[in-house]
Order: structure tokens, then C-alpha cells, then sequence
């Protein structure tokens, strides 16, 4: 289905339900748009179910987009799928900084350790970044553990913060507000401003999250202010 989103944009929707299949067409198309460099074309921005394109009124109308976007669309099939960048991102599950990981608990019935447990398992899909830079909203979590936002939302969430929100599990990237309930937070850096590349993770990458302790969290966030921690890459996955 293709929307048109104001004067100079169109939305490609590819389906209603947040899925891996619908995800893998979001992915095939914007490989098509990366590959392409249209010119005319502005910037594209991914989501869950659909891809918003932002194009020159000046250079296309609605009309000429519109027919372009369905040639492309028709194309999705033949994109070749590459294999997914997969990463482990460590966590420290530790009171001190999952504030919430015991009211969850509570709530559910379950004890920390197996809302750990089943939180590190899934190999999460990163369907799209959002609402701060480089913050990941994932796919895959486990349902057992789903806890909704918080009643009243903090004023300030610690970068690094792994929180639960309903089915989905997250992020933040950096100090922000937020209603997320919080089960953990990673020592890296998803946002760093003085690095070339200042988010290095990308909707459709994988990851799996890695239990640390304390000592560890102290350990790698100090190699990371020291530009000398080497975040591990999994193998094997494929988009």
C-alpha cells in the first residue's frame, strides 16, 4: 500500500503486523533504495511495517513517485539477502541498575533470575531506532516476561538502560526520559557524538543480550571511555 504522507512524501506500507516476514520486506527495500541512490530522493526512514520516503517536490510529483515506488516494489523478490550483523551486548542485571527488575518479578510471579534468563535468550531482531538516536526497539522477547510502561514515567533514564515496554524490549541510547520498566543496563555506548559513525547499530541487525556482573560492567565501561573495548560480532544469522 502507498500513502501519501503531505506534499512531499509517500509511505510504503508493507504490512499490518510486526513481524520477521514484513520486517524482511522493509529491509529488501530499502537495500533496493541504498543500492539505487535515487536522485530526487531526500533521506527514507524504516519502521516496523513500512518505509516513508521523503522526495523533492520539485524534482517528482505525487503521481511520478507513486508509479516509481510500484516498479520497485515489484522488484523485492530478486534482492539478495545478506547475512545479518549480529551482536552480544552485555548487561548487568544487578539491583543497582535494574530498578524495576523486582516489581516485574511481582508482577508475573517469576524470580529476577528467570526474567534474566528468559530476557538473554531470544536472538532479537532490531526492527527500527527511534525515539532518541540509536535507541532499538526489538523484536522476539519472550511474551512470558512482558510487563506495560510505567504509570508515571521517570524524568530521567540512565543511557545504557535495558527496559521492558509491553512485548518489546529496548535501549536507551542516551539519559532520557522515559516510562520503560528497567531490568538492566549495558556499560557501551550505542550513541557517541565524537565517533564518525555515532550509532553503530542498524535496523536489521541481530542481537543477543550477555549477563555480567557488576565487576564486569565496571571493567568493560572503563575500557569503552578508553576507546579499548572490542564489542564481539556472532556468526551464523542471517536476515
Amino acid at each position: 500500500m502507498i500513502q501519501p504522507l503531505g506534499d512531499s512524501a509517500v509511505r510504503v506500507v508493507f504490512g499490518k503486523e510486526i513481524s520477521e516476514q514484513v520486517h524482511g520486506k522493509v529491509r529488501a527495500f530499502c537495500r533496493i533504495l541504498e543500492e539505487m541512490k535515487p536522485s530526487g530522493i531526500i533521506e527514507w526512514m524504516p519502521s516496523y511495517t513500512a518505509v516513508t520516503i521523503f522526495y523533492d517536490a520539485l524534482h517528482f510529483s505525487y503521481k511520478e513517485t507513486e508509479e516509481w515506488v510500484k516498479v520497485l516494489v515489484k522488484d523485492l523478490d530478486s534482492v539478495e539477502t545478506i547475512p545479518a550483523r549480529t551482536w552480544s551486548i552485555p548487561v548487568c542485571y544487578e539491583e543497582e541498575f535494574a530498578p524495576d527488575i523486582e516489581g516485574v518479578g511481582e508482577r508475573l510471579g517469576l524470580h529476577p533470575n528467570e526474567i534474566i534468563d528468559r530476557h538473554t535468550k531470544p536472538l532479537y531482531t532490531i526492527f527500527m531506532l527511534g525515539f532518541i538516536p540509536g535507541f532499538p526497539y526489538l523484536g522476539g522477547m519472550d511474551s512470558s516476561i512482558a510487563a506495560p510502561r510505567l504509570e508515571k514515567p521517570r524524568s530521567s533514564v540512565p543511557a545504557g538502560s535495558v527496559g521492558i515496554a509491553g512485548e518489546q524490549t529496548g535501549i536507551y541510547s542516551l539519559t532520557s526520559p522515559g516510562g520503560w520498566r528497567i531490568i538492566g543496563r549495558t556499560p557501551l555506548k550505542l550513541y557517541d557524538r565524537k565517533k564518525t559513525l555515532p550509532v553503530f547499530l542498524e535496523a536489521g541487525d541481530k542481537l543477543r543480550f550477555q549477563a555480567v556482573t557488576k565487576q564486569q560492567f565496571q571493567e568493560i565501561q572503563q575500557k569503552v571511555e578508553e576507546g579499548n573495548f572490542e564489542l564481539e560480532r556472532l556468526r551464523g544469522e542471517q536476515r
